[in-house]
């Protein structure tokens, strides 16, 4: 079965290009015009395992964030299709240097996100710490699922995104990843997500 999914999004705000292959390798290739996103991107991939494609262009940094946000939810969610045969959960604890990031994901299609990132300062790099906490909750609810990040310790904010962000691709990649039990069952008692 082919996990993949490419698509396109366009709006009188932003231009968004976005594919995934979900049983790639962790190349990435993200274009957004903020600098940080692009290597958050990255970085995302790299985790995940992910092949990750993304051109971005848009008229506020905001809406760049959070509709790539978005546009990234959706391709992961078309990729992996009906959500059958996969393990659904995903738990990761991410250290980055003096950062510390506990993150839990259920791809049950039921959008919920809790994110505590503990981010002390406006910008971090060039991207304003409130599109960033933003990010989180967009890519959960484009996704359809739950998603829970907490730090549990840091100092450095570029640190703790990091670590968050690292957290979000290991634990999805975790949830994502075929069960050979389940074959092309849902992962659910009520045999429906």
């Amino acid at each position: 079965m082919m996990r993949k999914a490419k698509l396109q999004k366009k709006t009188r705000e932003t231009q968004i290009e976005v594919s995934v292959d979900l049983d790639g390798t962790g190349t990435s290739d993200s274009k957004t015009g903020v600098k940080f996103l692009d290597h958050m991107l990255d970085s995302f991939a790299t985790h995940s395992l992910i092949d990750l494609r993304v051109r971005a262009e848009g008229d506020l940094q905001h809406h760049l964030v959070e509709d790539v946000a978005l546009a990234l939810g959706e391709a992961l969610s078309t990729a992996l299709s009906d959500r059958a045969g996969i393990t659904r959960f995903g738990q990761a604890i991410i250290p980055m240097d003096d950062a510390l990031a506990l993150v839990s994901i259920d791809l049950v299609r039921r959008p919920y996100s809790s994110i505590q990132l503990g981010l002390e300062r406006v910008m971090v790099e060039d991207a304003p710490r409130e599109d960033l906490e933003h990010f989180f909750v967009s890519l959960a609810t484009s996704l359809g699922s739950t998603v829970h990040v907490r730090m549990l310790d840091g100092k450095n904010d570029h640190h703790k995104f990091e670590a968050a962000v690292k957290g979000v691709a290991v634990a999805f990649r975790k949830a994502a990843t075929p069960d050979p039990r389940r074959a092309k069952k849902i992962p659910s008692s009520k045999g429906a997500m």
